[in-house]
Formats: structure tokens, sequence, C-alpha cells
């Protein structure tokens, strides 16, 4: 028996003594995928023609080794992919579209241009979600796309979010599997507007047009995504959270919590148990948010943590889509992908390993010491040992040494890109 399995047999035997099985802890986990986006590795540049983001949100930093193309692009995230434990997804927006150098409108893509994505989803056995692409482009350098004033402007939005949903509902079925397909606009205003009423009713009219098609089956997860702010849009965005929920609950469909898109010290965790009484389904963007919407890589923190304590506590991971949402230029890519997946898996195992039962027990009877006393003692639980274990089980580093083997492929691939 090697060490870690020493060390894993002791744990399960001390998580048993409060009534939690940790090889269904592990099993539950490995159940729950987690989309990573592809964005992270380019810098949210795309392949349609865009050299700099725009549209309320900011890549800062310069590290050397962007992806520049599709290949580059899949190759960092397969080898990402080796270094992180679970089951995986990758989260595609529209603006990596491959149209073989021909300029193809956003309005006009079709699923034979994500052909490769697809094929290599079935080479790497994951799954696949999907985004409409609503910024870095002509037509939405005002600020506006949904809600834009111009009929004209809206309708090429509009038949890009169709677009978006038969490319979605394409992909689930060659992959015979659900596709998240996330909406997200930047509209909104950088000072005080006059009407606040006009552009709400655009929007809507707008994504009412997006989802009057009735797609052929249930495969697609059509989501609306909220935001607080933006660059640009710093007092006024129409699509915000009561906008969205409501929205979402009479359409019956997604709704999409960003970990970011909300004021610092608001509790997206808090929002989930309430949310879900209304609507079908949610997708968590997970992120770390710095006094703003700053789309830091994910850490194992204390707002990670609790977002995945409600889900588990719960028992809604069927009814939960996570997904990682941030980008960062300043560091090597392929690390933060890494570290923030990781983050988040370590912050799903945590709480699938909270002995959960008996504090619901203590609850019950209304001892409310008891109940505190032990979601602190279990913060000393032999976490670290259940980790390693699920790590190598899957042929995972389970340690700091996958920094190594970043570092090696950076010498070895990043830096030959310049």
């Amino acid at each position: 028996m090697s060490k870690i399995e020493q060390e894993y047999k002791s744990a399960r035997e001390t998580y048993a003594e409060l009534g939690v099985d940790t090889d269904q802890a592990i099993k539950t986990l490995f159940s729950i995928p987690l989309s990573i986006h592809c964005w992270q590795g380019d810098d949210v540049i795309g392949f349609d023609g865009a050299t700099s983001l725009s549209g309320g949100i900011l890549a800062t930093g310069s590290y050397p080794g962007r992806a520049r193309n599709a290949e580059e692009l899949r190759a960092d995230a397969a080898f990402a992919f080796a270094h992180i434990p679970g089951q995986k997804r990758f989260n595609l927006h529209a603006m990596y579209a491959e149209t073989g150098g021909t300029k193809v409108e956003r309005s006009a893509l079709q699923p034979r241009h994500f052909d490769a994505w697809v094929a290599w989803a079935k080479e790497q056995k994951i799954g696949l979600d999907f985004n409409p692409t609503f910024f870095s482009h002509p037509l939405a350098a005002s600020g506006w796309t949904l809600a834009h004033p111009d009929e004209n402007i809206r309708k090429y939005w509009i038949e890009h979010g169709k677009a978006s949903r038969r490319i979605a509902q394409a992909i689930a079925d060659s992959l015979k599997d659900v596709v998240v397909n996330n909406l997200w606009v930047p509209d909104g205003s950088k000072d005080m507007p006059a009407d606040r009423l006009g552009p709400r009713l655009r929007l809507k009219e707008s994504l009412d047009a997006i989802y009057a098609e009735k797609l052929p089956n249930d495969r697609v997860l059509d989501a609306v995504e909220s935001k607080l702010f933006g660059i640009g849009s710093e007092s006024y965005v129409p699509g915000s959270h009561e906008f969205y929920f409501g929205y979402a609950s009479q359409k019956a469909i997604g709704l999409c919590y960003d970990m970011g898109h909300f004021h610092p010290n608001e509790s997206v965790a808090d929002k989930i148990s309430a949310t879900l009484l209304y609507v079908p389904y949610l997708i968590i963007h997970l992120s770390r948010g710095l006094h703003w919407d700053s789309d830091h890589i994910v850490i194992w923190n204390d707002a990670i943590t609790d977002v995945c304590r409600e889900i588990i506590r719960m028992r809604v991971w069927d009814r939960i889509h996570l997904a990682l949402d941030y980008f960062d230029s300043s560091v090597n890519r392929i690390s933060a992908w890494i570290i923030g997946a990781r983050s988040a898996q370590r912050a799903l195992l945590y709480a699938l390993l909270e002995p959960v039962e008996a504090m619901r027990t203590e609850e019950e009877r209304g001892d409310f010491g008891s109940r505190l006393a032990l979601i602190e003692e279990s913060r000393s639980l032999p976490f670290a040992a259940v980790w390693r274990h699920y790590c190598e089980m899957q042929d995972i580093p389970v340690g700091p040494e996958w920094i190594e083997n970043v570092k090696e492929y950076e010498k070895k691939v990043l830096e030959e890109r310049g």
C-alpha cells in the first residue's frame, strides 16, 4: 500500500466516525462536471478578426505564449486537462468559430464552423458548452446590442442569438449530450440614463425573438446572465439581476450567476436556494472579483466554498452547471486554467466531506451550538489525504509537481510563439 493509500485509509476511518462516506463523496464529485472556459487561453480575442477586447470587459497583462489559433488553443487545453482531476467540459464562445480564413458574419455562423471543436471533444471524451458573442465587434462598439435603439443593429444581434442556439443544438446532437447555451450582453450606460425602461423593453423583445424558435429536443439548456456593471456601463445595465431573474422564471430557462457580477459583499451562495424555487436550473460562473468585476483566477476561498456547500447540502448538483470564467494575461495561461479548476474541485470535495447529516440533526434539535461546533471541527479533518487519493486514482499530479510540467511546456511550446 502506497503512502497516499495508507493516508486515505486512515482519513476514511476518521470521516466515517462522523457519518461521512469518503468513497461516496469521491464518486459524487466525479459525477459533477466542470466546464473550463476557452477564453482564458487566448485573452478572449477569438478567431474572427478582433485584436482587442471591447464591451465592458478587459484582459490585462502581456505574459508570452497566448494561443493564436484553434490548434494552439486545443493543444494548450488538452495539456491543462492532464493536470485537472474530475469530469471536464469545454466552454466555447461563438467568436472561436473556424471559418477557413473566410469572413463570416456572426449572424451567419453555422454548425460546420465548429466541426473541429466537436471532433476534438470526442477525442478528449469531454462535453462542450456554448455562448453567443455580443462584444468585440463593430456593431457592438457603442456598448449596445440587443437593447440598441437602432432596430437594424438589434436585428443583427437577434440573428446571432438564433444562430448560436442552432449551433448549440448541432453540437449537442453530435455529442449526444446537453449543451449549456448562455447569453450575456454588455449593454449599458456610462452615466445616468434618462430612460431606464426603454432599453429593458427592447432587450425583452429581442430575447423573445431569439427564444421563439422551438428546438427539436431538450438538449440545449438556454440561460441568461446578469451583470452589475462593466467598463463603460458603470451607471446602468438593462440586463440586471432582477431583469434576468424575472425573465428566466417566466420563460422556464436557466439563470447564470457569475460570481464577479455582483457587489463584493453580496453572496451568490445565498441566492441558490431562493432561485431554484423559480427556475429549472442554474449556471454558476466561478470567478473571483476584487472590488469590481475583475475576473481573477479562482482560488479555494470562502466564496467558492460557500457556493459548493449550498450545492452539496441541498443535493442539487443535477440542477447546477458549474463553469470557470476569468481571464488573466499576466501569468502563464495554462497555470491559470489548472489553478482555477483544481481549486473548484477542492471546494466541491471539501463540501462533500462535511458531516452535513450530523449538522442537520443538531439543527433540528435546536442545538445550534453543537451545529456550529461540528462546522468548525470539520475544518481540521484530514481533507488533504482524500484529495491526494482522488488525484492519484485518476493519474493526475497530486500536489505542486504539476508546476514543473507547465514550466517545461512553456519552455518547449509557449516560448516558441514569441
